[in-house]
């Protein structure tokens, strides 16, 4: 039976990967901080769905929690067929204002957590031959304004690394770069404002973001961005000079 792992299941995309994959036959092990939201969508996701779902809290931005989820990972009863590393958060501060607590977070979530439970989940799936890693990056990782872009834009270059390194193993590797999505993760106070300053057409919906990332899976895709206005305007980016990218505020997704 297939199994995938997904990393801030509690809400927004990670809580629609959820949904997805368990609709389309995976049971799934559901990994955030709070366990009373985990069971929540749990509940609602077995009941919904008939498939298994289990809880899994865990606080990313600790080596205890990393270690906790990669021990999963590399259970050989029960191993996970399709790892997806959603879980995030910002700032909503540029680098200059904001704390080293809040950097050192922002960092083990983004990177030290993608990167170990990974390098956990991989040597199974090698030995299996089949199996996929997802990498969930954003649009903001073809600007150079913030260390959550950085951190974005080490998630692409990571998994098309990771790709060409599982060429041949049955394995793959795919990073999603979505723009602007309707998610909690602008309920924040530090980032609520984004809310008003972009409209309606620029803000993607979960569903739409999670469909065409696991259809990018499905036909072995390294990178995709899901929505054809966010590939232009990565594109574009991608060819402008780096002054021209480095804004004062952050331009963060999820």
């Amino acid at each position: 039976m297939a199994i995938a792992l997904v990393t801030g299941a509690s809400a927004g995309l990670g809580e629609e990967f959820a949904w997805q994959l368990a609709t389309a036959g995976h049971d799934v092990v559901l990994v955030a901080r709070s366990r009373d939201r985990l069971s929540e969508v749990a509940h609602l996701v077995r009941s919904a769905t008939g498939r298994s779902a289990e809880v899994m809290a865990a606080d990313l931005s600790t080596d205890d929690g990393r270690e906790a989820v990669a021990a999963r990972l590399s259970a050989t009863d029960r191993p996970v067929s399709l790892l997806v590393n959603n879980a995030g958060h910002g700032i909503g501060a540029p680098f200059t204002a904001s704390t080293w607590d809040q950097e050192r977070a922002l960092l083990d979530v983004h990177v030290t957590a993608p990167l170990r439970l990974t390098h956990a989940v991989l040597p199974g799936m090698i030995a299996r031959g089949h199996g996929a890693v997802v990498n969930v990056a954003s649009i903001a990782a073809h600007l150079s304004n913030s260390t959550y872009a950085a951190h974005k834009r080490w998630a692409v270059e990571f998994t098309q690394a990771l790709a060409g390194q599982l060429a041949g193993t049955g394995v793959t590797a795919t990073a999603v770069l979505p723009g602007l999505v309707r998610t909690r993760f602008h309920d924040a106070a530090s980032l609520r404002h984004m809310r008003d300053e972009f409209p309606d057409a620029a803000w993607l919906d979960p569903e739409q973001v999670v469909t065409a990332a696991l259809a990018a899976v499905r036909r072995g895709q390294t990178v995709v961005t899901p929505s054809a206005r966010y590939a232009v305007a990565g594109a574009l980016l991608g060819v402008l000079p780096g002054r021209l990218t480095r804004g004062r505020r952050s331009q963060q997704r999820d």
